[in-house]
């Protein structure tokens, strides 16, 4: 896969059904909404979310969603983090790579807009992400939410 060929696009009224078409294994389905669930979240953050497809060539593979800036507690009081909010890479596409692209560009964002952390949730168990988020460094900080374990990698 050559490196120029990933890119994320922004998800338009072009892309909508690319983005649909989206779809993990089975038995990761527990672990991650489906990516229409994520298009109305984003719907309804607007300024919060920032959906993208990922894509190798002209085919999408995956579909990513991140946050920047936002108050964790919900409440304002903080702590103000950004992160990974969901990662949906497609069945047929898994092993390649796509997911690590993934969470470097949202890293990239990140750092391009002054932040030095990358936060992410998983769901725990054998279908979870978790082996693929502690592979790339992630660290669980020791909280949860809403019954997920919360990761931070440190981005320098």
């Amino acid at each position: 896969m050559a490196p120029s060929a990933l890119r994320l696009e922004e998800i338009t009224p072009a892309r909508l059904d690319a983005a649909l078409g989206i779809r993990v294994r089975p038995e990761q389905e527990h672990a991650v909404a489906p990516v229409v669930k994520s298009l109305a979240e984003a719907y309804v953050h607007p300024g919060v979310a920032w959906p993208r497809l990922i894509v190798d060539g002209g085919r999408p593979v995956g579909f990513l969603m991140a946050f920047f800036g936002i108050d964790w507690s919900g409440q304002g009081r903080g702590p103000v983090r950004s992160g990974l909010w969901r990662l949906n890479i497609d069945a047929a596409e898994q092993g390649r790579g796509y997911g690590r692209f993934a969470v470097e560009s949202v890293a990239g964002e990140i750092r391009r807009r002054g932040g030095t952390e990358l936060y992410v949730t998983w769901h725990p168990g054998p279908d979870g992400p978790e082996g693929f988020y502690l592979g790339l460094g992630f660290r669980p900080t020791g909280e949860t939410n809403g019954g997920q374990i919360v990761g931070a990698l440190a981005l320098s």
